[in-house]
């Protein structure tokens, strides 16, 4: 899963024209992503996603931050989606480098059309690449 995910991450970002940059994606469970939720958004739920900014620059590479995706979320939305655990955590994936670029779709509004727009063209591109 790793080197897909790696594969997902570098056409996400090149459908973007980002270049020289960094991210790290961690997988984990529902129980971690509800303690991590808690303690950076004040939620005491699990959720999906969850995106952590850097954006510093770091040996000629601008670091965009972390993102973690819970799999016990991912599994039980891809069946209410009614697709595969492999789309929904692209999707995710996808989700969490929208936000790291500075998107918020919590704003509602313009901003909200923008992030969902984005995602889908991202969504597209790595569709029709893979």
């Amino acid at each position: 899963m790793k080197r897909v995910l790696e594969e997902w991450a570098q056409e996400a970002l090149s459908s973007l024209g980002l270049k020289g940059v960094e991210l790290s994606i961690y997988i984990t469970d529902d129980s971690e992503i509800q303690e991590l939720n808690k303690v950076y958004r004040g939620k005491d739920s699990p959720t999906d996603v969850l995106s952590f900014p850097i954006n510093e620059i770091f040996n000629g590479y601008k670091i965009l931050g972390d993102i973690v995706i819970s799999q016990d979320t991912a599994e039980r939305q891809a069946k209410e989606f009614g697709h595969t655990l492999e789309e929904e955590v692209r999707r995710l994936l996808v989700h969490g480098i929208i936000h790291l670029l500075g998107y918020d779709h919590e704003k509602g509004g313009e901003e909200e059309k923008r992030f969902y727009s984005l995602e889908s063209y991202v969504l597209s591109r790595l569709s029709n690449a893979l």
